[in-house]
């Protein structure tokens, strides 16, 4: 089993993540190179209006490091005051679960993929001091990312929903 150890996504990292996004399965789950930019951008965004029935409380970004330090996956997301189901057709909120939930992304190094990195890095951030108020962790998957539905698996994510929604994701969570 992999042991990572998180340090908040800085400036410096940019030339080490940044080219992660160019392998192709990336772009296609998550975007290109703006990716990582566009992350360092928004941590410090300070969210005053709601987004689909939830207010974004603050927002985490890391890198995780292997044992040598090397970075091996870019990890973190949104901490929520609650989580809702939310229908993008009607643009309204179906269900309220009111536990402070931390909607999360993540992305591992393509050359070191098939190691344990990115379930490592998922249970690196549930154990990180930084989201020890976070009750619930959520991941969205497209169906078709076995790969991913397998890290979550490994790192004790279970569904929360089984059907994909109208963004063609399905919801994993693990909770406290």
């Amino acid at each position: 089993m992999s042991t990572l150890r998180l340090v908040p996504f800085e400036p410096e990292h940019l030339p080490a993540v940044t080219p992660w996004f160019d392998d192709e399965a990336t772009r296609r789950r998550l975007g290109g190179r703006e990716w990582p930019v566009r992350e360092m951008a928004l941590r410090g965004t300070r969210w005053t209006e709601e987004f689909r029935g939830r207010r974004v409380l603050r927002s985490h970004s890391f890198v995780a490091l292997d044992d040598t330090g090397r970075p091996v996956a870019q990890i973190g997301g949104d901490v929520y005051d609650r989580w809702t189901t939310w229908d993008p057709v009607a643009e309204r909120v179906l269900a309220t679960d009111g536990r402070r939930t931390m909607g999360v992304a993540y992305v591992v190094d393509p050359a070191r993929r098939g190691r344990g990195h990115g379930s490592a890095a998922l249970r690196a951030l549930v154990a990180a001091p930084e989201t020890a108020d976070v009750e619930q962790f959520v991941l969205g998957i497209e169906p078709d990312n076995a790969a991913s539905l397998r890290v979550a698996a490994a790192a004790g994510f279970t569904p929360l929903t089984t059907e994909p929604d109208a963004e063609d994701v399905v919801h994993l969570r693990l909770e406290r």
